[in-house]
């Protein structure tokens, strides 16, 4: 797991050393770079050596003849077996890592090796031979991507804050991600908050030539569009999803370091500790307590992880935090994501990663994805109850939004039953897609200057997700569709964002086997039946746990990383509330209505709304500002 960079074009090409070191907390271990001077291509990297050790592992890794340059990010998890077929032909390979895989495959296959490849990954491939520069990004999206494609200069950079100093300015901010990030609390597609900086999208790759974009095609494409779950009975898939878990996450334990786990107390995590005790039985685990208390309505995690840590008979460390802390660590969050995700969980991925680096762990298993392939989110329970209000008419389906929308947001169930009735009045994919919305457009429309709407324009914050949808098939069953929006972007455009750049700033790498391809290839198959069945969420998988967890652990309430934001923004967030959202600061800034936001905060204050997200939202996009543009990354590196 590392990071990398490279540029085509000058100045550019000339500026990649010194930017490489903004993501040196990416790769600890060491730090190469390469350059063709003649074609004005250079390539930087910085790594955390987890598969060979030695300095056969390093990169750039170069082929023989010197006319191929690999940097890559990641894991290939099935790179032995691949290893093992080329090795049949002929292959002698010098050391054991799998970036030498990935470099042969390449020089075999070119792009084709792309549907080869099982594993996390970003890498760049510049061949000279071809004048070519190659870039891919893995199925799901683990790790990231950023580029720049301009006039005479192509960049690209793990992170955004290593990407700017490439060129010689940051460029325009984004009215139209920018409503996406308040829409949403993170950014689907994309767009980042900055018009020229792009995200190679999850399962992408693109290849260059003369410094710009020739080809970008996408190389791997969801289940969910290629065919229909299986008419496969309850003991089929039970069984299978144990054998592809089992499968999946001892695949995951290959590594030359040792190598943890998270532990939370849920299910998904406590499912991933379970199967890959196996192998290794005294495997270190880590969580997180949030002393001052968890957000109202949220189950406290801490005595169910210790319980499963007792269950299992495993090492659970603990790293105590208290909420003010996080609060205070809010800015520093924002500066280390790139992008301004308005939620406060990646600081307890960051909490976690620390201590477990602490311990000199450099890898842990982590159970993200379990929900978005086997349900598990309350907006999966809600799908299952829309027949009994869907055939209302629409006047009296817009009643149900209007009247819950009128309760006292400040108790979690009228929160949540507002959320639910939200897009009451909407059909088809446009309601399915609202139940990722946190804000409404309308209400958001209202914040905004009179300039910064008119830049937004018809921009629709929801429209990349309803593209995305437009070519599944009609006969897709809804809670389908569904799973597909969240594993295209609830994971890609948040989860695995901030648990990518927020264990990597802590020089810790963390893999994801619940996104195994071949599980999630299987649990695509999976009848819906099998996953939500009435009020009980990735029914499946716990069924495959019931002989290996305690009933209390795989029935518990659902949780979640998380803090009591709400509190926050009455008591820790105030003094930066006032600070970042006064009148003087949102008149320079040109976006935000100084006299709407004075009235959100004030109707969130009072219950009228609950505005707690949104509120941080404008915080993060303010901190971002300040940040990046107002203070822009230095291109000297202290």
């Amino acid at each position: 797991m590392c990071g990398i960079i490279g540029a085509w074009g000058n100045p550019a090409a000339d500026r990649v050393l010194v930017a490489n070191r903004l993501q040196a907390h990416r790769g600890p271990d060491d730090e190469g770079h390469y350059h063709d001077v003649d074609a004005q291509v250079a390539l930087g990297h910085v790594r955390l050596s987890i598969l060979d050790l030695s300095s056969l592992g390093h990169q750039p890794m170069l082929s023989d003849d010197r006319a191929v340059a690999l940097i890559f990010n990641g894991e290939i998890y099935n790179f032995r077996e691949l290893r093992a077929e080329l090795e049949v032909e002929g292959k002698v390979f010098r050391g054991h890592s799998d970036t030498e895989v990935l470099l042969a495959l390449y020089l075999r296959d070119g792009t084709a090796m792309l549907s080869k490849l099982n594993g996390i990954f970003a890498f760049a491939i510049w061949d000279r031979r071809s004048q070519e520069l190659l870039l891919a990004r893995d199925a799901f999206g683990v790790k990231p991507l950023y580029f720049i494609a301009g006039p005479h200069v192509f960049a690209f950079a793990s992170e955004i804050k290593a990407l700017l100093p490439l060129v010689d300015t940051v460029g325009e901010l984004d009215p139209a991600s920018l409503h996406r990030y308040l829409s949403f609390l993170w950014c689907p597609g994309e767009g980042t908050p900055l018009k020229n900086v792009k995200k190679l999208l999850p399962g992408e790759a693109m290849v260059c030539r003369e410094a710009s974009v020739a080809r970008r095609w996408q190389w791997y494409q969801l289940p969910a569009f290629r065919c229909q779950p299986a008419d496969m009975d309850e003991a089929a898939a039970v069984g299978g999803t144990e054998a592809a878990l089992r499968t999946a996450v001892h695949r995951q334990l290959v590594a030359d370091v040792p190598v943890g786990a998270f532990l939370s107390g849920g299910l998904d995590s406590s499912t991933i500790v379970t199967m890959a005790r196996e192998r290794v039985p005294d495997i270190r685990c880590f969580t997180i307590e949030s002393r001052g208390g968890v957000e109202e309505g949220m189950a406290d995690d801490l005595p169910f992880a210790r319980s499963v840590a007792k269950h299992l008979g495993v090492s659970l460390d603990v790293v105590s935090i208290d909420s003010s802390r996080m609060a205070a660590d809010l800015e520093d969050m924002v500066y280390q994501l790139d992008e301004p995700l308005a939620d406060p969980a990646p600081l307890n991925v960051l909490y976690i990663s620390r201590l477990a680096r602490e311990h000199g762990m450099k890898v842990l298993l982590s159970g993200a994805g379990g929900d978005d392939l086997f349900t598990g989110y309350r907006r999966h329970l809600a799908l299952g109850y829309e027949h009994l209000w869907s055939w209302l008419p629409q006047c009296l389906r817009n009643g149900l939004d209007k009247g819950t929308a009128g309760l006292d947001q400040r108790r979690p169930l009228f929160r949540r039953l507002a959320k639910l009735f939200s897009a009451a009045g909407m059909d088809g994919d446009a309601r399915l897609v609202h139940y990722f919305v946190w804000a409404r457009e309308s209400q958001l429309m209202e914040l905004y200057t009179p300039e910064f709407r008119a830049a937004i324009g018809a921009e629709s914050a929801v429209q990349p997700m309803l593209d995305f949808l437009a070519p599944m098939s009609d006969s897709t069953l809804r809670l389908e569709r569904m799973l597909a929006l969240e594993q295209r972007f609830y994971l890609a455009d948040h989860n695995l964002t901030y648990t990518d750049k927020m264990s990597m700033a802590a020089g810790v790498e963390v893999r994801v086997p619940f996104l195994d391809l071949d599980l999630v290839e299987f649990a695509s198959r999976i009848p819906p039946r099998f996953k939500q069945r009435g009020r009980v969420g990735k029914w499946v998988l716990k069924k495959v746990m019931e002989p290996y967890l305690p009933h209390e652990v795989i029935y518990r309430p659902k949780s979640g990383f998380g803090a009591p934001l709400r509190r926050w923004m009455r008591h820790e967030l105030h003094e930066l509330l006032g600070d970042l959202l006064s009148k003087e600061s949102l008149r320079r800034r040109g976006m935000f209505s100084p006299v709407a936001v004075e009235q959100l905060i004030k109707e969130n204050n009072t219950g009228k709304i609950d505005a707690s997200y949104t509120l941080l939202s404008l915080l993060c996009i303010e901190i971002w500002c300040r940040r990046f543009l107002d203070h822009q990354v230095p291109l000297s590196v202290g």
